[in-house]
């Protein structure tokens, strides 16, 4: 019998475990985009060892090749691990990534194929929100999402566990001054669309196609005066009911999916 991975011992003497520092990613999907796409931040793919199906196996042939080590792990482990995440009998064990810099923006932009699709967030501070925009931005087909160093969350393993694996293949750029990035975005011929409640234009009579950058404000105080100020224009999503908005990452969703829908036209 092939023996165990001694558990690493720090210098004090204290036994590491080895997914010390790394955060659980959970579901095939997610795992397999994790390794795919980001696998030298991948530090182990935990399978549930009592499930025999091809996905599963795939997705160990596919860590083996990145070089990721693949642990067979009793379900119940796996259960504790994944904190109620829908595992689908894996979870892979990945590292916080780094946010890129504003020094990456304009490298980034210029690998982009086809007109860029880009989300702005305007001090965006609750986690659990970013880490739904950073998920459904992705699956929207976005390119980049883009927020200002302070006064928002960065990247911390609560985004990422929301992300979904999101946060390890979608850039994630951080700029000090993001009215200046507007313009810099405005000058690169990038067509700039917040959202705001007062806007006399609703999202769906607006033309989400070209070069777009979707700007969506913070929760609660929305987009602040200046960033406002840089925006080509405004929309508003229709609000039927009696609540006057909706939440930062719902609205988000509404607004990526329908600029997807205009460009898959």
């Amino acid at each position: 019998m092939k023996p165990s991975r001694r558990p690493a011992v720090d210098r004090g003497g204290e036994v590491r475990h080895p997914t010390a520092g790394l955060h659980p990613v959970g579901g095939i999907h997610s795992a397999r985009a994790a390794i795919k796409f980001g696998s030298e931040g991948v530090g182990e793919l935990w399978l549930d060892r009592s499930r025999r199906d091809r996905r599963l196996s795939e997705l160990a042939d596919l860590a083996s090749q990145a070089g990721v080590k693949v642990r067979q792990v009793e379900r119940d482990e796996l259960e504790r691990a994944a904190e109620g995440t829908n595992h689908q009998g894996a979870l892979a064990w990945v590292r916080v990534p780094s946010a890129r810099s504003e020094q990456d923006l304009d490298l980034l932009l210029e690998r982009i194929e086809g007109p860029p699709f880009l989300l702005l967030l305007d001090e965006v501070q609750d986690p659990h929100n970013l880490g739904a925009c950073l998920r459904t931005a992705e699956g929207a087909g976005v390119h980049a999402v883009i927020a200002p160093k302070d006064n928002a969350v960065g990247l911390t393993p609560v985004v990422c566990k929301v992300a979904s694996g999101a946060a390890e293949t979608l850039p994630y750029v951080q700029v000090t001054n993001l009215a200046r990035t507007m313009g810099y975005l405005k000058e690169r011929g990038v067509w700039l669309t917040g959202t705001s409640g007062d806007a006399d234009t609703e999202l769906y009579a607006a033309d989400l196609t070209g070069p777009l950058g979707l700007v969506m404000g913070s929760e609660g105080t929305g987009l602040r005066r200046l960033t406002r100020e840089h925006c080509d224009r405004l929309v508003r999503l229709p609000m039927c009911g009696t609540v006057e908005s909706l939440n930062v990452s719902v609205a988000a969703g509404v607004c990526l999916y329908e600029a997807l829908r205009q460009r898959r036209v």
